[in-house]
């Protein structure tokens, strides 16, 4: 009972709002996990925009809201395709509007989500989506050490001499 009081106080405006989608529009609606549920992930300022992961049953979306308070994006039609500069490159999003937070900008991930089976594995793959948006050397791929076999280390077999020594 006390985790489910501390997990009501971490709701953000967004997951509320989507709670309240799949309450009502998206209710019975075969598109849907039900091994998921609704969560926020990795948001952080960038710019002047909220970004992060929204993980619905039917969606998992990269998301950018703008901020109350701070310079507002430029309007566009809902529906129109707008490109957001990130670290790892310029994003395609889709304009939105969402009532009780306002314009967004959604990037489709994963739709439909069937492909998850628990919500745990659901919110890796969240978090590794915002580090692969937010972090470039998350998409290098790791070095791999050179392997130059010769024929004649080969049948000599001084190459796995050579890969002992290396380990």
């Amino acid at each position: 009972m006390h985790a489910d009081a501390a997990e009501r106080t971490e709701i953000n405006p967004a997951e509320m709002c989507y709670r309240h989608i799949h309450a009502t529009a998206m209710q019975d609606v075969p598109r849907c996990n039900p091994a998921l549920r609704i969560k926020a992930t990795g948001f952080r300022i960038y710019g002047e925009r909220a970004l992060g992961i929204i993980t619905t049953p039917w969606f998992m979306n990269l998301v950018a809201a703008d901020i109350p308070g701070s310079v507002q994006s430029a309007p566009v039609a809902v529906g129109t395709t707008v490109r957001i500069g990130l670290p790892v490159a310029e994003v395609e999003f889709i304009a939105g509007e969402l009532d009780a937070i306002g314009r967004v900008a959604s990037c489709s991930l994963f739709s439909p989500v069937f492909a998850f089976g628990t919500m745990e594995a659901t919110l890796e793959t969240a978090v590794e989506a915002v580090r692969a948006f937010f972090d470039p050397a998350a998409l290098t791929p790791a070095s791999v050490p050179s392997t130059n076999v010769k024929r004649r280390d080969l049948l000599r077999g001084n190459f796995r001499k050579q890969q002992k020594l290396a380990q």
